[in-house]
Order: C-alpha cells, then sequence, then structure tokens
C-alpha cells in the first residue's frame, strides 16, 4: 500500500486524535441525546421532510414550496446514490469500533458492506447538505439557518464517534455538489420553471 502524504497524515491524525476524544464520552446523557437529533439527518426523515414540503405546496397551492421539495429530494437522491458509490468501494472502520481488536482507522480500498466499516464518507452529512443547498437555493433568506442546521447534523457525527472529521468533510461536499449537479440538471430540463 503506497504511503500517505503529509496532508494525508495529518488528516489522519486530526481523525484519530478527535476520536479518542470523543470515544470516552460515547456513551453519556449528551451524546446519546445528541444521537437522537443527529438521526434526523438519516435518510428516512429527510425524504419524510422533502415529502412534506412536496405535500404542503401542493396543497396549500404554493408552488415554490412544492418545487423546493422536489428539489431537495432530487438533491438528497443524488447524495446518497454518490455517497453509496463511494462507500462500496472505500472500507474504513468507524470510530466507535476502530480501538476494537487492534482496527485500523485509515480508509482503504474495499468492499464490505458491514456498518461499522462503512465510516466513509458520512451519509447523513451529505444528506443534510445536499437538502440545505437545496433549500437556501430557493429561500436565499433562510440559507444561513439552513446551513447552520446542515452543519449542525454533521458535525454531530464526530462525538456520536460515528464518523471522522473527514468522513464527515467528504459527506458536505458530496452533498454540496449533488445539489449543484442536480440543479444544473433540472434547469436544463425545465428551463422555463424559474
Amino acid at each position: 500500500m503506497p504511503q500517505p502524504s503529509d496532508a494525508a497524515r495529518a488528516v489522519l491524525k486530526t481523525d484519530r486524535k478527535a476520536a479518542e476524544a470523543a470515544l470516552p464520552h460515547e456513551h453519556s446523557l449528551p451524546v446519546r441525546l445528541l444521537d437522537q437529533v443527529a438521526d434526523l439527518a438519516d435518510q428516512p426523515p429527510l425524504r419524510v421532510l422533502c415529502a412534506s414540503l412536496i405535500v404542503g405546496g401542493l396543497i396549500g397551492g404554493d408552488r415554490k414550496l412544492a418545487r423546493t421539495g422536489l428539489k431537495m429530494l432530487a438533491a438528497h437522491t443524488l447524495a446518497t446514490l454518490a455517497k453509496d458509490f463511494v462507500k462500496e468501494r472505500v472500507d474504513r472502520t468507524r470510530p466507535r469500533s476502530s480501538h476494537k481488536d487492534g482496527k485500523d482507522h485509515r480508509p482503504r480500498p474495499g468492499d464490505n458492506h458491514a456498518k461499522e466499516e462503512t465510516s466513509f464518507p458520512s451519509g447523513h452529512s451529505a444528506g443534510a447538505a445536499s437538502v440545505a443547498a437545496a433549500f437556501a437555493r430557493e429561500y436565499p433568506a433562510l440559507r444561513i439557518p439552513a446551513y447552520a442546521g446542515a452543519g449542525l447534523f454533521a458535525l454531530a457525527q464526530i462525538p456520536r464517534c460515528a464518523h471522522y472529521p473527514s468522513d464527515v468533510g467528504a459527506g458536505l461536499a458530496i452533498g454540496l455538489v449533488s445539489e449543484a449537479v442536480s440543479d444544473f440538471a433540472i434547469r436544463l430540463a425545465a428551463p422555463d420553471e424559474e
């Protein structure tokens, strides 16, 4: 296996230190409460949020709200596909499991589908970022709370020992790129909708 660059070593060192700092608190009451909140950025709750905006917009006659829900759903779907594409090719032991049996926290090529071996990238981060970006594009006055919420959901993955900081960063990048690509595709497909 090739040796990582200095930058990669620095990222891996930061990841390891973050995991070491979080592990002793993994089962504390604040982190258990954080677990409940952070799971709102999982795939089913985010899809329910998108669907709620679509239905609410349709029932209320608010085309912009319905269109926003559709764009959020499209961005989330693309982010999920992209995240899954990477997860299926990269094995990485989650922080909460990396200390067991001397497992390595470094990402490596692989095709393991076990939850504890698919830490990279963070799907919660990708989903939250894609949905927030789509919402913020349609409602720019609310972009700060939208992005702040996505950031909080993403960062919550670290104290939960579910992901390393680099997993979260990669997930956020996937989410933002997925939203930009889906928005571009939607504009190409329906240029008169704006």
